[in-house]
């Protein structure tokens, strides 16, 4: 049925392929993927009654190295359109989300800088609220049109790495339209190459990752701030691997996959790996610290 649909709307369906390489992390094993490329398809699918998975650019998920049961419908480069309206930026839901803020540099838009450099599509930074350097997706989403409607600003109930999206799997993210402000180019570029920069510098970007393993904790009860980086760092964790899996000696945020005979083979971790390192990790900084560590990356098993 899905196959059908798909060559009648004159999409990819791709049966038991390597999930694997749609991820930042290069785990996952085979599922059937189907490269979005319409609305009108979404709403096909959907129809369908069938299970379905909605994968971005796969930033910040970890999937079971047996694949999934649920298809897997990969919103990338067949639905990224990108458009400017004066102020307002509208992005289908595949569009990196690096490629829009290179549009609101583009049109002497500024709002978006925080987000330069964020391994993640429009629809999943919106799911996620993602946010860095003072910044997250609330702060510029006007509203977000999804495969049940267009919702605003206060329907999406942004708050930190949540949206209605995580509790109400029936909407799907088919585009936002974002609020920007004008400013001068030069100095929107100026804040983009600094974060950029920051980046280079701090995070271990030369290996498969999700991003930050772990959420940020809340703040102990006199106001001061606790950062998961910090406290594995102070247990001793840095460097610490399980199989193919490694607590980052660059930054401890990060689970890294370690890489066979230089990269050239692929990820050398399998899920079970970083289950087991982010496992000891909660263990070991739970029992010294007494703080309990909550998982950012999304964890898929069928």
């Amino acid at each position: 049925m899905i196959k059908s649909i798909c060559e009648r709307l004159g999409a990819e369906f791709l049966e038991q392929t390597p999930i694997a390489p749609y991820t930042s992390f290069k785990i996952g094993g085979l599922c059937d993927i189907v490269r979005v490329n319409s609305v009108e398809l979404l709403r096909e699918l959907l129809a369908t009654g069938l299970p379905f998975r909605v994968l971005g650019r796969g930033s910040n998920v970890l999937i079971s190295d047996s694949g999934l049961s649920e298809t897997v419908l990969l919103m990338g480069e067949d639905f990224a359109a990108i458009s400017v309206d004066g102020e307002f930026i509208t992005a289908q839901a595949g569009a990196k989300l690096s490629d829009v803020c290179k549009a609101a540099l583009e049109a002497g838009l500024t709002g978006l800088e925080f987000a330069y450099g964020i391994p993640a599509s429009v629809g999943g930074a919106v799911c996620m609220n993602a946010g860095a350097y003072g910044g997250e997706m609330r702060d510029v989403i006007e509203s977000c049109t999804t495969t049940a409607g267009t919702l605003a600003l206060a329907d999406l109930r942004l708050s930190y790495r949540h949206s209605i999206f995580c509790d109400e799997a029936d909407k799907i993210i088919t585009a936002a339209k974002f609020r920007l402000a004008r400013s001068d180019r030069a100095a929107i570029k100026a804040r983009m190459d600094e974060i950029t920069q920051s980046r280079l510098d701090k995070q271990p970007l030369d290996l498969p990752s999700a991003g930050s393993t772990f959420k940020r904790p809340p703040p102990l009860t006199d106001g001061t701030p606790v950062f998961a980086a910090k406290l594995i760092d102070d247990c001793g964790l840095k460097g610490y691997q399980i199989g193919g899996a490694v607590v980052s000696t660059k930054h401890a945020g990060f689970i890294v996959n370690s890489l066979k005979d230089g990269g050239k083979q692929g990820g050398g971790a399998t899920c079970t790996d970083v289950l087991s390192l982010i496992e000891h990790v909660r263990e070991t900084v739970k029992q010294k610290t007494g703080i309990t560590l909550e998982t950012e990356v999304k964890i898929w098993n069928s």
